[in-house]
């Protein structure tokens, strides 16, 4: 269970904040890259979606790529689409570290996963709120990384789904300390301890993160909540 150098080194370092580039000016879209570099991000998560899988339309292999001549931090590239197998080896050329995909559209994930190591990234599955942690057991040991849903995919600024903390539990139970478990949906100041509490190790935040405008200052407050749950310290 995760060979990835990548996902190992992510661990060595957790609890992270994955800064959600959905939510920054695209407009400054290189100067907010270089700034949550300059704050001490170290992982920046990517929404990909299609309109299909997901009923909104993001952004695809260009701005990954822009993405990745503008920054050397690690690109965690999640994919709300309906088709990943289509579609891997070319967000992987365009610079994606981490690759996921959900359960939902595959199903039997295990060749998908195979495929993602095989091209050098790191391989995540992900669930939506409604969907049971049972359906992603019988591939654990093929995942890098399991991405937990608190929110519907497709849009961003929505409340958390308190589902989404025994997920993680039951998560943590059944693949042990070394899977990456990542959060996504809704993660704030209000609830991040909680969600580090259940085992998360990883914390995507979107509208949270970016209406800030101090993103040092705020990355090392979610950083000292996220390690407070995760020592149990409310």
């Amino acid at each position: 269970m995760g060979s990835s150098p990548l996902a190992a080194d992510i661990h060595a370092s957790v609890p992270l904040i994955a800064p959600s580039l959905l939510a920054c000016d695209f407009g400054q879209l290189a100067r907010e890259v270089q700034r949550l570099g300059e704050a001490g991000a170290q992982v920046l998560h990517l929404d990909v979606m299609d309109g299909h899988f997901v009923p909104n339309i993001s952004f695809g292999i260009p701005i990954v790529e822009a993405i990745r001549r503008a920054t050397d931090l690690a690109l965690d590239v999640h994919l709300m689409i309906s088709e990943p197998d289509r579609y891997v080896e070319a967000f992987r050329k365009a610079g994606a570290d981490m690759l996921t995909f959900h359960i939902e559209v595959e199903p039997e994930p295990a060749d998908l996963l195979r495929k993602v190591r095989r091209l050098g990234a790191a391989a995540g599955l992900s669930l939506n709120p409604s969907t049971p942690t049972d359906a992603l057991r019988p591939y654990l040991t093929e995942c890098d990384l399991v991405l937990v849903m608190s929110v519907m995919p497709g849009f961003g600024g929505q409340k958390f789904q308190p589902v989404a903390l025994d997920k993680l539990r039951r998560l943590r139970e059944a693949a042990g300390p070394d899977l990456l478990l990542s959060i996504d949906g809704g993660v704030d100041a209000d609830t991040i301890v909680a969600c580090a509490g259940a085992g998360a190790d990883v914390f995507v935040m979107g509208t949270a993160f970016f209406r800030r405008q101090d993103y040092r200052q705020h990355l090392e407050a979610l950083t000292h909540l996220a390690r407070s749950g995760k020592n149990g310290r409310v």
